[in-house]
This record gives C-alpha cells, sequence and structure tokens, in this order.
C-alpha cells in the first residue's frame, strides 16, 4: 500500500459521510407545506396559518442544529482517522442509519407538538438521540479498539471523547424519561446537550 492510500480511503468514507449528512439535512424541509386557502384568502388569514406552522419550525431548527453538530463532530473526529477497515466501515454506517433516521422523528414531533400527544412525540424525539450516542460510541469504540487513530492522538484526549460519550447518553436517557412528564423539559435538556457538543467540537482539532 502506497503512503497515499490511506488518506485516500479515509478521504472517500469522510465524503460518502458528508453526503448522508447533507441528505439528512435537507429532508428536514419537506416538513413544510404550504398552507392551500386558495387565492382568495385574506393577508390575516394566511398569516394565521403561517403562525400555526410554529411546531414544523421549532422541530426543523432543532434537527437541524443537531445534524449540522453531528457532522461537525464527526469531521473533527475523522481528522484524528489514520486507516479505515471493514468493521470501522460497518460501524459509519450505523452511525450514518440513524443520522438519516432522524428527519422522521423530526416530523412526529412536528405533528404532535402542543398537542395532548406531545409528550410522547417528544419522548421517541429524544430516543432516537439515545440510539444516536450508541453509534458514536460503536464508532469510536472501533476507531480506537481497531488503533486506527495517527500516533500523535493522545490517550487524554481519547479519554475525553469517551468520557463526553458517556455523558451524553446519560443525558439523552434522561431527557427521554422527562419527556413524559413535560416535552418542554426533555427537549430542552436536549437542546442544552448540543450546545455542550458544540463547545467539545471545538476541542477535537489535532
Amino acid at each position: 500500500m502506497t503512503p497515499e492510500a490511506p488518506a485516500k480511503e479515509t478521504a472517500r468514507v469522510e465524503a460518502f459521510s458528508d453526503g448522508v449528512f447533507a441528505i439528512a439535512i435537507t429532508l428536514l424541509v419537506l416538513e413544510f407545506r404550504v398552507p392551500r386557502l386558495g387565492h382568495d384568502a385574506s393577508g390575516a388569514q394566511l398569516w394565521s396559518a403561517l403562525r400555526e406552522l410554529w411546531p414544523s419550525l421549532v422541530a426543523f431548527f432543532g434537527s437541524f442544529a443537531a445534524i449540522l453538530i453531528m457532522w461537525v463532530s464527526h469531521h473533527g473526529l475523522f481528522r484524528m482517522v489514520k486507516l479505515v477497515d471493514t468493521p470501522f466501515l460497518y460501524a459509519n454506517g450505523f452511525m450514518l442509519l440513524m443520522v438519516t433516521f432522524v428527519p422522521f422523528p423530526t416530523a412526529v414531533l412536528a405533528e404532535y407538538l402542543g398537542h395532548p400527544g406531545e409528550r410522547v412525540a417528544a419522548a421517541f424525539y429524544c430516543f432516537t438521540f439515545v440510539l444516536m450516542s450508541i453509534t458514536f460510541q460503536l464508532w469510536w469504540w472501533t476507531t480506537t479498539r481497531r488503533r486506527l487513530l495517527y500516533e500523535h492522538v493522545a490517550p487524554q484526549q481519547v479519554a475525553r471523547i469517551w468520557r463526553s460519550y458517556r455523558r451524553g447518553f446519560a443525558v439523552y436517557v434522561a431527557a427521554t424519561a422527562l419527556s413524559f412528564w413535560s416535552a418542554a423539559v426533555g427537549l430542552g435538556l436536549c437542546v442544552a446537550l448540543w450546545v455542550y457538543w458544540a463547545r467539545l467540537s471545538y476541542r477535537t482539532e489535532v
């Protein structure tokens, strides 16, 4: 294998992953539907119909931010990866599976937010990120277990990422449970965690 081959392989995997992230984040906008009021509807009626789209806006911006932060984190982590192998490819694919699933719980949340079923919808939404957390941990476990990182990646950095994933998993589980009591609390906990991930992404530079 030539020295350029490992870089070429990691670049292919990252390019494929970027495409999946891009598709998933684009699909979120399909939740919006233009109000069909007829051309004789007044401006007040249209404005009222647009205001009723607030659950879709909340779900859209939340999931857009979540996928964006996951992509930034994935990009930062990939800068530590020197080599890829078959188990890594499957772990990466499993993570991308959950990324592509995000638009569905987003649509469920948009449909039921502000209605009696909002707590179950919020719990379902938060639980999606519990599964997402598991896939990121599997990705990181595969990467570290199979020694695919660059030699200069410090053990302390590896350990710090492990700690952040475990804490994130616990927070997502708590958010899921709390959503059955209050959708706002559960979703708010998720948002707080995304802010944490956004800050952490700046610390993955190597």
